[in-house]
């Protein structure tokens, strides 16, 4: 696939334009871009990505030539730019987390895509396939320093590494493409479960084989900070919770390719029980999940929420003296089934005050 989101062209300019002037230059980097890929095709038959569709006896599909993304040079990471759409947006005017992490979502699928892996599934290997193999996540952190607006062009690199025995790490940062200021980053952690058994199982040699090759031979992180809050544990919640929304139902839509609730709706779900002054006043900075239980289409959830006091985090990770209350505000989470109250997602998020 020809590599388009570099190039001068692509630059969109800040100056003094209109939002007219501007959307239309968006439009037109985007035609553009997509013309370059197009009539490229055959000039990105050298890529790793085109000799890995050679390899396994694959076609470039239509999708991947128009895909305004590529593996990089050593073919160890993958970016792509998405144009934030009018539907993505919020009550602020600018991309929901909900979008921040479907996109996160859907850069790691292209870039499993991108190296061969299965298209019929979040990034299983042959041996996966073989064996009724599913990744699923185990933990997520993000971090977003300043949402893109409805027509801003977001550019995502991700990379995927070994981490322990049995999982993977997949790592994100994110770029306003505008003007190459990073705007989020974000770590994730995922786990193989059997689809059948629905029980998790370790990472075997044959899927290391499969999987590592793609990936970084040194480690490289998103948050390479020490003591980032991407570290920090969320501890068991006990006591009687401060917010609730009880009685939450999946929807048709919110189950995946993997027969289960996917990640991106637990988000809305730790959310739908944040305090609405909260929501007027201030805006999400930083969220972290620990995922425990999937979630099915018949289940029932409450969401709670708990305020937590102490020491706070800053935009990095890193510790500071906590700001006055009204400009930062930090809450704990559960999800738990409605019946039983077992706990299904515990979570953390950080919000910062909006800027008027």
């Amino acid at each position: 696939m020809l590599r388009c989101h570099t190039p001068p062209q692509c630059r969109l300019g800040a100056g003094g334009a209109g939002a007219g002037v501007l959307l239309r230059q968006r439009s037109e980097v985007a035609v553009r871009c997509r013309a370059q890929q197009v009539s490229g095709v055959e000039a990105a038959a050298g890529t790793p990505a085109a000799r890995a569709a050679v390899e396994g006896g694959e076609r470039t599909s239509l999708a991947e030539r128009l895909r305004l993304g590529s593996l990089l040079e050593d073919g160890l990471s993958y970016k792509e730019s998405f144009i934030v759409r009018c539907y993505e947006v919020g009550i602020n005017k600018t991309a929901t987390v909900e979008t921040i992490a479907n996109l996160l979502q859907e850069v790691g699928c292209n870039h499993a895509q991108s190296v061969g892996f299965s298209t019929d599934g979040f990034a299983t290997t042959t041996t996966m396939r073989k064996l009724g193999l599913i990744w699923v996540t185990n933990r997520m952190h993000i971090e977003i320093y300043k949402y893109p607006a409805w027509g801003d062009v977001v550019e995502i690199e991700t990379w995927c590494q070994e981490d322990g025995k049995i999982g993977t790490r997949r790592d994100w940062i994110l770029k306003d493409l505008a003007n190459g200021e990073v705007i989020g980053r974000a770590t994730s952690k995922w786990v193989m479960m059997n689809q059948n058994t629905r029980r998790l199982q370790r990472v075997s040699d044959d899927v290391r084989d499969e999987v590592f090759v793609h990936c970084p031979k040194t480690p490289r992180l998103a948050f390479p900070e020490e003591n980032n809050g991407s570290l920090k544990k969320i501890p068991v919640l006990t006591d009687p919770a401060q917010h609730s929304r009880l009685g939450l139902v999946p929807r048709r839509a919110d189950l995946d390719m993997n027969q289960h609730v996917n990640n991106v709706t637990y988000i809305g779900w730790v959310l739908e029980s944040i305090p609405q002054d909260i929501i007027d006043t201030h805006e999400l900075q930083t969220i972290t999940l620990d995922y425990r239980r999937e979630c099915q289409h018949d289940d029932i959830v409450d969401s709670l929420t708990y305020i937590e006091e102490g020491e706070e985090k800053s935009s990095n990770g890193s510790a500071f003296a906590a700001p006055h209350p009204e400009e930062q505000r930090q809450f704990l989470h559960c999800l738990r089934f409605a019946g039983n109250g077992n706990e299904i997602n515990r979570g953390r998020t950080v919000w910062r005050k909006l800027a008027r």
